[in-house]
């Protein structure tokens, strides 16, 4: 891959793979729940941002 923040290992790759893969969709995944997944990960790094943003501003008053 050109972009080594987008590297995977074979194994993490293999798993998301099977998590998502669908063969009822023309596409190969099962767009729904690739998006529940994705969203899903977006809150979880938001609510940790929120934290450090808190400790951080915690730590510097």
């Amino acid at each position: 891959m050109d972009n080594p923040a987008l590297d995977i290992n074979t194994t993490d790759h293999s798993a998301i793979e099977a998590l998502i893969a669908s063969d009822a969709s023309p596409v190969g995944i099962d767009a729904k729940k690739t998006h529940i997944l994705i969203i899903a990960k977006l809150v979880r790094i938001e609510q940790r941002l929120e934290r450090l943003e808190q400790r951080a501003n915690s730590d510097s008053s």
